[in-house]
C-alpha cells in the first residue's frame, strides 16, 4: 500500500497527463460516432433534395461512415502518444493478410462500387439477379438487400449479383405479354383470331402502340397453339396478364371454341388366327 501511495505521489504529473489523454482520446472517439452520423445524415439529405437514387445514398451512406471511423479510431490513438505511422503500417499488414483470407468480401466491395459506378438498378426496381427475383431496397458495401413477391428480406453478396446476367424488369416503361394459346383442331382458325384480336383492341391496358401481334405459332400435337402478344406498361404487367388470361378463356367458351387436353389417340388392331 505504501508503494502504490509513494508511486501516485511522484508520479502526479504523469498520471494526470496520461488520465487527460485517455479522456481526450474518448472524447475523440466519441466525437468520431456523432460526426460519422452527422455527415451521413447531411449526405443523405442532400442527396434527396436532388433525387439521388435511395439505393446509392446507402452505398455512400455506408462508406463514408467506415472511413470517418476508421481516421477517429487512428487520431485518437495518435493523442495517446501511440506512433500512428508504425500503427498503420502494422495495420497495412494485418490488412494485407486480412486481405487474403477475406477474397470473398473484397470482391463484394469492389462490386458494390461496380454497381454504384453504372447503376445497373436502382432502388424500388424489380430485378432478376445472383438467382434472387425481388424488388432493390437497399444497395450496401457488401451486399444488396432485396425484397421477393412473397415478402422475403433477402441480403445477396454484391459479388453474386455482377458475377452474372442481371435481368431488369422496371428498367424501360413498357413490357410485352407473351401468351400461347391453344385451340381445337376443328375450330375456325380465322375466327379464332378474329377473336383474339378483339379482346386485345378492347382492353383498357393494352397499348395501342406498338401494336399486338396475333398468329398461328405451331401445330401441336393436341391443339392449334396461337401466340398472343400485347404490349402493357411495365406497372400493369401483372395485372394485364391475368385479366386477359381469364377473358380470353370465357371469351373462347362464349364462342363455343374448345381448349382441348392433352390427348393421344390409340389404336387397337384385331389379328385373326386360323385354326389348323
Amino acid at each position: 500500500m505504501d508503494f502504490l501511495t509513494a508511486f501516485f505521489a511522484d508520479n502526479q504529473l504523469l498520471i494526470q497527463e496520461y488520465a487527460t489523454r485517455f479522456m481526450v482520446a474518448l472524447f475523440i472517439l466519441w466525437l468520431g460516432f456523432k460526426l460519422s452520423r452527422l455527415v451521413t445524415h447531411v449526405i443523405g439529405k442532400s442527396f434527396e433534395k436532388r433525387s439521388i437514387d435511395p439505393a446509392i445514398t446507402g452505398f455512400v451512406k455506408s462508406l463514408i461512415r467506415v472511413l470517418i471511423l476508421i481516421a477517429t479510431f487512428i487520431a485518437s490513438l495518435s493523442h495517446l502518444g501511440i506512433q500512428t505511422t508504425t500503427f498503420v503500417t502494422i495495420i497495412g499488414a494485418a490488412g494485407l493478410a486480412i486481405a487474403l483470407a477475406l477474397q470473398g468480401s473484397l470482391s463484394n466491395f469492389a462490386s458494390g462500387i461496380l454497381i454504384a459506378a453504372f447503376r445497373p438498378f436502382k432502388a424500388n426496381d424489380y430485378i432478376e439477379a445472383g438467382g434472387v427475383a425481388g424488388v432493390v431496397k437497399e444497395i450496401q458495401i457488401f451486399s444488396t438487400i432485396m425484397i421477393t413477391p412473397d415478402n422475403k428480406r433477402v441480403i445477396l453478396p454484391n459479388a453474386q449479383i455482377t458475377g452474372g446476367s442481371i435481368t431488369n424488369y422496371s428498367s424501360n416503361d413498357t413490357r410485352r405479354i407473351d401468351l400461347t394459346i391453344g385451340v381445337s383442331y376443328d375450330a375456325d382458325l380465322k375466327q379464332a383470331e378474329a377473336l383474339f384480336k378483339s379482346i386485345l383492341d378492347s382492353h383498357p391496358m393494352v397499348l395501342k402502340e406498338p401494336g399486338h401481334t396475333v398468329g398461328v405459332l405451331e401445330l401441336g400435337d393436341s391443339s392449334v397453339n396461337f401466340v398472343v402478344r400485347p404490349w402493357v406498361k411495365t406497372e400493369d404487367f401483372w395485372t394485364a396478364k391475368f385479366d386477359l388470361t381469364k377473358i380470353i378463356k370465357m371469351s373462347l367458351d362464349e364462342a363455343g371454341i374448345g381448349i382441348p387436353y392433352p390427348q393421344m389417340d390409340v389404336h387397337f388392331h384385331q389379328n385373326s388366327t386360323t385354326n389348323k
